[in-house]
């Protein structure tokens, strides 16, 4: 399976949970050749939100840091590609500052977590990364100066300060996990967030053309949050009334698709509802093979 559905996957999760924190940037440019960061995270110390809320999440994202994930263990070469970018948007940042003439302390340098669903002890020893005794399991540490960690999901205790990491693993990892978040209780507004990405991403994967037995797998270890997302879009439909219960579907799945719901993509969403259910299934099922811009042809 290419990495594609699982970026998706990576950056719209993030950027659900990191945001109330701080301001999150997906698929940021780095200068240079054309690379992009996968999500770039820098923290908003007027957030009135818990990072503590989630665990080892949540003490990543203390201070600005570059988050690479990978669904395989990544290989030498993409950790170098990684460092790569960390040092470019470093000395962008430094001659940011010094153009405008202010100073930024080494604590200020963004970090580096490469979020690896798997990582051997051939990857973590060739890179002299190390465990600290301040940090979980599965949390390797390169050299100090380097400012970098790669986190082995695999590695990671099940504890709930681990979990919303875990759910970006695969395999009985990420099964373990889609069982704690179900095990939440229903007024927990982290769960119905997990299971909205999770749901869009099972879409994602069920309306594609990929049809591996990896995809098939993947779609039925999702299955259970995708069904529990649907009877609580429904409860809430009922509670709300039934157009409000379709808005949280159809706004779930654009938010998935494209991320931010701007101006244009909110006003599609009260289009889409305006046409007869079969219609708007039609447009929906469709998603994940539609431009931003040939959804926004459709409706003007």
């Amino acid at each position: 399976m290419t990495r594609i559905p699982y970026d998706q996957f990576y950056k719209q999760f993030l950027e659900e949970f990191l945001s109330p924190l701080g301001t999150v940037e997906r698929s940021r440019e780095v200068p240079g050749e054309a690379r992009q960061v996968d999500v770039y995270f820098s923290p908003d110390p007027q957030s009135q939100e818990d990072p503590q809320t989630l665990g080892l999440l949540g003490q990543i994202a203390t201070t600005p840091c570059l988050l690479e994930p990978f669904s395989d263990q990544p290989t030498l070469t993409e950790v170098r590609h990684c460092l790569l970018k960390l040092f470019l948007v470093q000395a962008e940042l430094q001659r940011q500052a010094k153009r405008e003439e202010t100073r930024l302390t080494e604590a200020e340098l963004p970090q580096l977590w490469i979020l690896a669903a798997s990582a051997s002890e051939q990857l973590t020893t060739s890179f002299a990364a190390v465990l600290r005794q301040e940090w979980t399991t599965g949390v390797y540490f390169l050299g100090t100066a380097l400012k970098t960690a790669i986190v082995a999901i695999n590695q990671l205790p099940f504890t709930p300060s681990t979990l919303w990491l875990r759910l970006l693993g695969r395999g009985k990892t990420q099964q373990q996990a889609i069982a704690e978040v179900l095990a939440f209780s229903k007024t927990d507004p982290r769960r119905l967030k997990a299971l909205s990405v999770l749901s869009a991403w099972r879409f994602t994967l069920e309306t594609s053309n990929e049809v591996s037995a990896e995809t098939q797998e993947l779609i039925m270890t999702l299955s259970p949050a995708f069904l529990a997302w649907q009877r609580e879009i429904e409860q809430r439909g009922e509670q709300r009334g039934e157009q409000r219960g379709q808005r949280l579907v159809v706004e779930t799945l654009l938010k998935a698709r494209f991320g931010e719901l701007d101006e244009t993509l909110s006003s599609i969403v009260s289009a889409l509802l305006a046409l007869p259910v079969e219609d708007y299934a039609q447009i929906l099922l469709q998603l994940p093979n539609l431009s931003r811009q040939e959804l926004i042809d459709r409706f003007q």
